[in-house]
């Protein structure tokens, strides 16, 4: 069953391919990036109506189904994990911080996918955790350069309502 919802979501990705988004998206990255050519409202409705389909499951399979997006390392479907792990922010809980940190090391390539993770997925995380503060801060020196991008874009959404400004 867990497989079939990405069978879904990927043949609906396919079903809302426009050839101009495809060939123009690569315009925006200094880096080589793969994109099936969805446009991001489309692609969050997606997102939103496949997640009604497991909004129920566990966490932890959740992040699998999360992972298995991440590797095809196409931007959509990376946009879809992260949107899908956001929507579970409200069971956070410590444990996920290395999660969202494999992820960042293993799968973010490219601005939009360290954006779209760092600005909701880890922000709220962050909010609810401040004391990984610190690990956020470590990320600033790290030779990874999305870790590094990371320990900034994170703190974006919290500054705006206030918190971590002398951090940030």
């Amino acid at each position: 069953m867990p497989r079939d919802v990405l069978a879904w979501v990927r043949q609906e990705l396919e079903e809302n391919i426009d050839p101009k988004t495809r060939d123009g998206a690569q315009r925006f990255f200094k880096e080589e990036v793969r994109f099936h050519g969805v446009k991001s409202e489309a692609v969050r409705k997606i997102a939103a109506k496949h997640f009604q389909e497991i909004k129920g499951w566990e966490k932890e399979e959740i992040f699998s189904l999360c992972r298995d997006l991440l590797e095809t390392g196409y931007g959509e479907e990376a946009s879809i994990a992260f949107q899908w792990a956001y929507n579970l922010r409200r069971s956070f809980e410590p444990a996920d911080f290395p999660v969202f940190q494999g992820w960042l090391e293993s799968y973010v390539d490219n601005w939009a996918k360290c954006d779209t993770l760092c600005n909701h997925t880890l922000g709220s995380f962050l909010e609810m955790y401040p004391e990984f503060m610190e690990k956020l801060k470590s990320w600033a020196r790290s030779e990874n350069r999305w870790l590094r991008r990371a320990s900034a874009v994170t703190l974006i959404l919290p500054a705006r309502k206030g918190l971590f400004l002398k951090e940030a």
